[in-house]
Parts: C-alpha cells; sequence; structure tokens
C-alpha cells in the first residue's frame, strides 16, 4: 500500500499557506469559504493539525480516513477536530462542487476566556469522523450566519473589543452544535437504541462470561472499541438516551452483578471482588457502599 505523506499544521498561517490563501488577517483565528479555496487543494493527503478545525461541508464526494476504517461524507454535515488528530482525506472528483465553510482557531487565542476551560466540555472534538453532525436545512443556516458574521468580525473590525466578540461567537457556535447533537440522538433514535442494546449486551455478556477475569474490570474505552465509536460518542449517546453515563452504567450493571452473587453464592467478599475484576476489595467495597448506602457484608446478611 502506498505511503501516504504527512503534513503537520502548527498555525493558521500555515493551513493557509498549504491551501494557497492569502496570510492570515488573524494569526490565531481564520474562517474560510470552501469554495474560495483553488480546486487542486480541497483535498490535502494526511494532515495533522496543531489547532482547533471546524468543516461544514457540502456536496463533497471524497471519503476521509479515521484510524483504519473509511467513511462518506454526506450533505450538511459538521466534523470537528482537535489540536493532534490525524485525518486522512482521499481525492475526490468534484471539488468544483464542494461548499461550505471551515473555522479555525488555535488554543492560544482563547486563553485567558472560559471558553479555554469549557471547551473540554464539548466532547464532539474528539468524537471520530463517521459520527459527525448531521444538520437540517434550518441548523444549516444557523451555523452559516454565525460563520458569515465570525468572518466579517475577523477580517473587517479590528478594536478592543474583536478578540472578546470572536471568542464569544465560537463559543455560541459551539453551543448550537451541542445542542444540534442532542436532537441528532432523538432523530437517530432507532440507530441509538440499537447501539444501547447491543452495548447492554455486550456487557452481560462480559460480567457472566469471566471476561473480567481476564480483562479487569469493565471499561468505557473497551466497549466504545469493540462498537466502533468514540469513547465520548458513546457516552454523550447513552446519557441522551437513559440519563446515565457509560461509567454509570457499568457501575450499576456491576452492582447488580455483586448483588446476586452475594445472595445465591457463598462466596466471600474478596473472591466476589476478584471475580469482578477488582485488584482490591476495598475499591469494591467502595463501590457497592456507594451506589446501595449499605456494605457487602450487611447486604448479604440481610438474606440469612
Amino acid at each position: 500500500m502506498e505511503n501516504i505523506p504527512q503534513r503537520l499544521l502548527n498555525s493558521v498561517a500555515d493551513l493557509h499557506h498549504q491551501l494557497d490563501l492569502k496570510s492570515p488577517t488573524n494569526p490565531l483565528v481564520s474562517v474560510v469559504r470552501l469554495q474560495d479555496i483553488p480546486q487542486q487543494n480541497v483535498t490535502p493527503k494526511t494532515i495533522v493539525y496543531n489547532f482547533y478545525v471546524v468543516y461544514l461541508k457540502k456536496n463533497y464526494e471524497g471519503k476521509v480516513k479515521y484510524g483504519h476504517q473509511y467513511y462518506d461524507f454526506d450533505n450538511g454535515v459538521i466534523s470537528f477536530f482537535s489540536p493532534k488528530q490525524q485525518i486522512t482525506i482521499e481525492e475526490n472528483n468534484s471539488a468544483e462542487n464542494v461548499h461550505g465553510w471551515m473555522l479555525v482557531f488555535h488554543p492560544d487565542f482563547i486563553q485567558g476566556y472560559g471558553l479555554a476551560k469549557k471547551i473540554k466540555d464539548f466532547n464532539f472534538f474528539s468524537y471520530a469522523t463517521h459520527e459527525a453532525l448531521h444538520i437540517s436545512e434550518k441548523e444549516e443556516m444557523i451555523v452559516s450566519g454565525i460563520l458569515e458574521n465570525l468572518q466579517e468580525e475577523i477580517e473587517n473590525r479590528i478594536d478592543g473589543f474583536t478578540q472578546e466578540v470572536i471568542v464569544s461567537h465560537i463559543e455560541l457556535l459551539l453551543n448550537y452544535c451541542k445542542r444540534f447533537y442532542s436532537r441528532q440522538f432523538i432523530t437517530r433514535k432507532k440507530a441509538s437504541n440499537d447501539l444501547l442494546i447491543k452495548f447492554e449486551q455486550m456487557l452481560d455478556d462480559y460480567l457472566n462470561k469471566d471476561e473480567n477475569q481476564k480483562n479487569g474490570l469493565p471499561s468505557v474505552r473497551y466497549f466504545a472499541d469493540k462498537l466502533n465509536v468514540s469513547p465520548n460518542y458513546l457516552n454523550d449517546m447513552l446519557k441522551n438516551l437513559t440519563g446515565q453515563t457509560t461509567q454509570q452504567h457499568l457501575h450499576h450493571q456491576l452492582v447488580e452483578k455483586a448483588k446476586e452473587l452475594l445472595s445465591t453464592t457463598e462466596l466471600s467478599v474478596s473472591e466476589i471482588a476478584y471475580q469482578l475484576g477488582f485488584e482490591y476489595t476495598q475499591s469494591f467495597n467502595k463501590l457497592f457502599k456507594n451506589k446501595t448506602k449499605v456494605t457487602p457484608l450487611e447486604f448479604r446478611q440481610a438474606f440469612n
């Protein structure tokens, strides 16, 4: 297989140079219309961004590789990339049809603002490429409007309020996208429910087929990998559907399995802790009491 060259883009200026665009007005933030990018540069090969990127793409027929898998882009999707992510994009035959926007901003640009801390709460920056946000026409108008205002603010208005206004626009955009993702979990409920059912079945198998003795306590990463989704996507999907995070699901099922073993077997508390995958009995006791308000021994004594 032919090796695809990798390009590290450290700055917004590096990106503009890569795309044959004029130097950015602000070295730390930029908004670009995709149709303004020269055709031959619409689809770079493999890129590692050292800044945040938000793509709104339409009419794109190429494929994006994330890890070892390829995913098609549909019309009207938004993808989010955080610093250090590697993205591989294949050539497409209809570059002239690509429309949309690209927002890029360096972490240094938001330092000193509340967004610098809050940005970690926007989990979609660590979703996989195939977990892109699919937006409606109305939602697309909202996003495009914010990006158009951002471009105007970046390129034409420079005063003492410029950075604050730009940062507030970026945060507004991300808050809207968070809302749209919540809507997507609902409108794609069948797909989400199928994923939930599969997750619960896998977790049940894990606890009942001694996988925990082999692999330790069930982890969010383990099930996300098995389900071919990112940990944050799985977490947000479960929270939207059930009100519980993935970790809360894991803890609940661990405690339920512990109750079963405590009430139907003569295994000691230490043996049960080991069978469930705990390295230390104290950790098992702490989790069990936190969830049930009683210790494992107190729970067992209630059956005697």
